[in-house]
């Protein structure tokens, strides 16, 4: 075994890489080498058991808790390793298979002692915290134990944030968007953090990982800096590479680091909270005066930061408040279950609350009404609303998470030792990798399904669409969510996307931390025009904003009004729900945390029961976790029995309140390359040439394909490459049962596997250097094709497009469309599962 993992560590550092963590058969082989007597090989060994197994609820965890649990209570031997070494080495596997051994331990006499040290320092111990309280009543140890978690030791001893950092400055000028950091086509290679790293920013900056190397060489840690840092998706691959190559190690947790301090302009609010959670530093600075490879001393506690001339070059203030205890506790995530324990453990103890931690600051009162935002997180979290400003754990009701960022979501729940969801829907897609997979993904999609079903989820599987399709047809209203792409974007209800880590912790604990985020108010008013889309208002959003000052295109002391806050959209009261979710899904361009959509009762309620009768065919075909399911369909039925909405009040506050008026949008808006905020209006763009066109993604719904369809049936071959990918198998059915996929055929489109296909990038590509006019969701520099040239419109302008070859003028625009209008109500016509007699007989067999 150990010549096979030599020749294995030599690959990998050929590489400039360490060697993959061990797996369950290797740990059992090292295991029974360790049972050997004494030899030349056993110091290796046990190096590679102590430091080379991941922690929590992983099968390797499982193999090794059991032999120095074994060890631990004299059941079995080991020349190297004592009962009270056992102890101790259970005590660094953070929680899961170590918990109950170690409580087990606590009655032994060689090891009470050391157990009592062990769990003391680990604060995952969920429903076994009960087991402590019930020992504490007869063992000394065990009472130890709780009165060391009452007093936060595992908080105390560790180093506080310093008073002052010295760094050297890595800076990216201009925006760096999280597929700089982990590119879309290295997304296969995510989950092995060190490997995926070497992909950091080699489209945006050849040669910066070298740089990297050189600044090292000057003794500091580096800090990332950028005007605009972290926009785009939710990828907890993009901080797991920052700090790869800007972080610490994590002792017995290998190839994963943490620490690091990020300066920006800007941070978009997903990337910072996901940094909150990996314990870096992520601050909001002017860094304007920060330069490659300055060196910079930080005082977090002053709030400023000085060059080495002792000159203040930058002020910030820390938020938020409680982030110097989030790095002090290795993140927020351990932080807020530490914090809960010991919390937890004086209420037991009959002691006061404890001063150790830095609570979150509650903000000024206000009687001023709630938004609808507010609201819907005052409701899960018990309350009418929660401010902006105020810290709050709500009830997340839905959870979902797709295939890319998967198996970090899978690694991070096993270190956070959950073997059940605690959230009420969790869901699992194979929406990135179902149409070109590599063997890294077969893998994963043969293997999580299982994980994912066996907590208690529900597993999608590959070729059924794309994640946000089906899991909107999963939530309640007026609740939250959260998923694992920033684009987990409800049309009822609000959800708040984040990185793999949150999303396992939502997941594992049914809640989520939230700072709740002010509002700013988007209000249509008016009548929507002749050939004008809903696609079209969803630009309008940013282009109303440009013009009014609020948003700026360029990235240089960049302006954005929507950067952490939550877009709240109203005035369009009628839309079907697939409708309302082209607005909410945008909002994730915009930078904003979440997105409400105000709509009337009778659109949801034809929602929710079409979307009752998928979950029973989905039953009936045997999609696992059938009892999640049938929970769901319950509570929808509960809802449709008294159907209720919340509502803002009149005297609700916003940050800003943004007025559209429909009647004056009369001409189509594109987003121009290659930047989703850079909306100019079709007759500013119209006759540039276009290679291909991507009409599919999230943003499009059947609707969208049966307008195309519409435009293009009297054409024959297309003078530009046409891709089609519809977001989901059951709209790709309903379609090819109409006789909308014999049109696309006709004309030569190519026809994709039902998913994400173009929209990120890390399969399918366009040509390189490409115009392309696109549906998907961002046009970020080299997403959808290296060096493409991307604009953003409605799949109606899309199918004109390639109808032509260029970009049409407004005139030629609306003749091609004018065919849709008279036969609006059969083209927009939505999937309602329970009229459909496909989905009906299914169910019934």
């Amino acid at each position: 075994m150990l010549l096979e993992y030599q020749k294995h560590v030599d690959e990998r550092a050929a590489e400039g890489l360490p060697a993959l963590p061990l797996d369950a058969q290797q740990v059992s082989d090292i295991i029974e080498g360790l049972k050997q007597p004494q030899n030349g090989d056993s110091e290796a060994l046990l190096e590679l058991l102590v430091h080379r197994v991941p922690p929590g609820v992983d099968k390797a965890a499982y193999v090794k808790a059991g032999f120095l649990a074994a060890i631990a209570k004299q059941e079995t031997q080991c020349d190297l390793i004592t009962p009270v070494r056992a102890t101790e080495l259970l005590g660094t596997m953070m929680g899961g298979y170590n918990i109950h051994p170690l409580i087990d331990l606590l009655d032994y006499d060689a090891t009470a002692e050391a157990a009592q040290t062990a769990l003391s320092k680990i604060v995952m111990v969920y429903d076994a915290y009960h087991d402590i309280v019930e020992k504490a009543k007869t063992n000394p140890y065990a009472k130890r134990v709780l009165q060391s978690w009452a007093e936060a030791e595992w908080f105390l001893s560790r180093p506080q944030l310093a008073e002052s950092i010295t760094l050297t400055v890595f800076k990216v000028p201009g925006e760096t968007n999280t597929d700089d950091l982990s590119p879309a086509t290295e997304a296969w290679s995510r989950p092995d953090i060190p490997l995926h790293a070497k992909a950091m920013l080699v489209s945006k900056m050849p040669g910066a990982l070298d740089t990297i190397i050189t600044l090292k060489e000057k003794g500091y840690p580096l800090a990332y800096v950028g005007d605009v840092v972290g926009t785009g998706s939710s990828r907890k691959s993009a901080i797991n590479s920052v700090l790869w190559h800007m972080g610490h190690d994590v002792p017995f947790v290998p190839n994963k680091r943490q620490g690091g301090v990020i300066l920006g302009n800007n941070i978009a609010p997903i990337f910072f909270n996901t940094a909150e959670d990996s314990g870096a530093l992520p601050i909001e600075c002017n860094v304007d005066k920060l330069e490659m490879g300055d060196v910079i001393t930080i005082k977090p506690y002053e709030g400023k930061i000085y060059n080495q001339a002792g000159e203040v070059v930058s002020e910030f203030t820390l938020r938020p408040t409680t982030i110097a205890d989030e790095v002090r506790a290795g993140g927020r995530i351990p932080l807020i279950i530490g914090r809960g324990l010991t919390d937890k453990s004086r209420e037991t103890l009959g002691m006061p609350a404890s001063s150790v931690f830095m609570r979150p600051v509650e903000p000024v009162h206000s009687d001023k009404g709630f938004t609808l935002a507010q609201k819907m997180v005052g409701v899960a979290c018990g309350v009418e609303g929660v401010r902006p400003g105020a810290y709050c754990e709500p009830k997340v009701t839905t959870v979902g998470s797709q295939d890319t960022t998967g198996a970090m979501t899978r690694d991070e729940l096993k270190e956070l030792a959950c073997l059940g969801f605690s959230s009420d829907l969790v869901m699992q897609s194979f929406c990135h990798t179902a149409a070109y997979p590599k063997p890294v993904d077969i893998k994963l999609q043969h293997e999580l399904p299982e994980f994912i079903s066996t907590r208690g989820g529900v597993s999608l599987r590959p070729g059924d669409g794309v994640i946000h399709s089906w899991l909107n047809r999963m939530i309640l209203p007026d609740t939250v969510g959260t998923g694992g792409d920033s684009h987990t974007r409800f049309p009822i209800g609000i959800s708040f996307p984040a990185g793999s880590g949150l999303v396992a912790f939502a997941a594992a604990l049914g809640v989520m931390p939230l700072d709740m985020p002010e509002s700013i108010l988007v209000r249509f008013k008016g009548e929507m025009q002749p050939g004008i889309t809903l696609r079209d208002l969803v630009n309008a959003i940013p282009y109303a904003a440009i013009q009014e000052g609020l948003l700026t295109v360029e990235k240089k002391g960049k302006k954005n009004i929507f950067n952490g806050r939550v877009l709240e959209i109203e005035g369009l009261p009628d839309l079907k729900v697939e409708q309302a979710f082209e607005l909410s899904d945008a909002s994730a361009e915009r930078s904003a945390n979440g997105c409400t959509v105000r709509l009337n009762k009778e659109p949801i309620i034809e929602f929710l029961n079409s979307n009752i009768s998928l979950m029973e065919w989905m039953i009936a075909e045997g999609y696992a976790d059938a009892r999640t399911l049938q929970r769901r369909i319950d509570a929808m039925r509960a809802w449709l029995a008294d159907p209720q909405l919340l509502e803002p009040d009149a005297d609700a506050e916003y940050a800003a309140v943004i007025e559209i008026d429909l009647n004056e949008i009369k001409e189509p808006l594109l987003a121009c390359p290659n930047d989703p905020d850079d909306i100019k209006p079709l007759s500013e763009v119209a006759g540039a040439k276009i290679d291909e066109v991507f009409i599919g993604s999230c943003m499009t719904n059947i609707g969208h394909y049966r307008a195309a369809g519409k435009v293009l049936e009297k054409m024959g071959n297309l003078p530009v490459k046409l891709w089609v990918a519809p977001p989901t198998k059951m709209d790709q059915h309903q379609l090819t049962e109409e006789g909308i996929y014999s049109i696309f055929g006709r004309v030569g489109a190519r026809t994709e596997t039902p998913g994400c296909s173009l929209c990120m990038g890390n399969q399918a590509r366009v040509a390189d250097n490409a115009t392309v006019v696109s549906t998907s969701t961002r046009n970020f520099p080299n997403r959808l094709g290296n060096g493409a040239d991307v604009y953003l419109s409605s799949a109606e302008l899309a199918a004109v497009v390639a109808s032509l070859g260029r970009i049409p003028t407004v005139a030629e625009y609306l003749e091609k469309v004018a065919g849709i209008q008279p036969m609006a109500n059969e083209i927009y016509r939505y999937l309602n599962f329970n009229e459909l007699e496909h989905y009906q007989r299914a169910k019934a067999s």
